[in-house]
């Protein structure tokens, strides 16, 4: 009970500096919201004036940020100036679509990382061992932007695959087309993050299971007579776990970040293009809402990281207890 709150209350100063250090950045970037209109001969000087005191983007950053958190208290994200609406109702539908996608590439990549990563500890030194350290280093050399640009063309030139948005407009649906229709759109911005995580996760693993096999219970159990499959399985895995479960929080993070730039590349309608748009247009609202749901996803994944090794490890259980 102890440490869950202890947890909690490092979860809330994360999230607090978070929040603060993002609205500095944010404050001392040149220029506002209704910087456009000033070029606008049209429009004078002082109706840009009392547009910028009503929704008060020319005030403090003392006053700005409290207000901001008097919002957040209410239960309101703040309004957009860009879409003229509540950031709540438009970003909401965002992060659900940036959740998808990270949850399906975190499962994918660590599915084949794992088969992979186990395949390369029992055969290395061996030519599937070389074959597979060549195939992670070159997927390490390609830059993030690149894997998402060769794919985009692959999907206009070779395949018949959407390279943009769900396919269900903005909306997930339960009928089987729709269902086909969101898959369809949903596998090239998934290869994408899961080739760009994917290397460095089955290094992991293969280091993991390295040392997992060559510790003395596993040589013990061999010794013993114990079939291979149910010494790599009962024994081996469980004591690599332990390593990579602590890594599956940082994963997920790193997922998370990545996401942002391959929804811009692929068009997929999550955070990135809404963040992408929001920045270059200044609107502060729509980027606090949205870095902050992308903390909230960091601090979750790990705690669902935390809570599987708390399962896996029985040191740690009695450590807590």
């Amino acid at each position: 009970m102890v440490r869950t709150g202890q947890r909690l209350l490092h979860s809330l100063l994360l999230l607090a500096g978070v929040s603060l250090f993002s609205f500095v950045l944010l404050s001392v970037a040149p220029g506002n919201f209704f910087d456009e209109l000033r070029l606008n001969p049209q429009i004078s000087p002082q109706t840009v004036a009392s547009l910028e005191q009503q929704y008060g983007v020319n005030r403090s950053f003392p006053v700005r940020y409290a207000h901001w958190l008097g919002s957040i208290a209410n239960g309101s994200l703040g309004y957009s100036l860009l879409y003229r609406c509540d950031v709540g109702s438009l970003i909401l539908p965002r992060a659900r679509n940036t959740l998808v996608l990270t949850t399906a590439a975190t499962l994918f990549a660590w599915i084949l990382a794992l088969l992979w990563g186990i395949l390369e500890a029992l055969h290395r030194g061996k030519w599937l061992d070389r074959l597979g350290g060549a195939c992670t280093s070159l997927l390490l050399a390609i830059p993030d932007l690149l894997l998402g640009l060769i794919l985009l063309a692959l999907a206009a030139r070779v395949t018949r695959l959407p390279a943009f948005g769900d396919g269900l407009g903005g909306a997930f649906g339960s009928p089987p087309a729709a269902n086909a229709g969101l898959v369809s759109h949903l596998f090239l911005p998934v290869l994408a993050l899961t080739l760009s995580v994917l290397p460095v996760l089955v290094r992991h693993v293969r280091s993991a299971m390295i040392a997992a096999l060559d510790a003395p219970f596993v040589q013990a159990a061999h010794a013993h007579g114990i079939p291979a499959w149910r010494v790599l399985l009962r024994h081996a895995l469980p004591a690599a776990l332990n390593s990579l479960l602590s890594l599956l929080g940082f994963s997920i993070g790193g997922l998370l970040s990545m996401s942002l730039l391959t929804e811009v590349i692929l068009g997929w309608p999550g955070l990135g293009p809404l963040v992408l748009e929001a920045m270059f247009a200044r609107d502060t609202y729509v980027v606090m809402a949205a870095v902050m749901l992308s903390a909230v996803f960091l601090i979750f994944g790990n705690l669902v990281a935390d809570l599987f090794l708390y399962w896996n490890d029985p040191r740690i259980r009695v450590v807590s207890a």
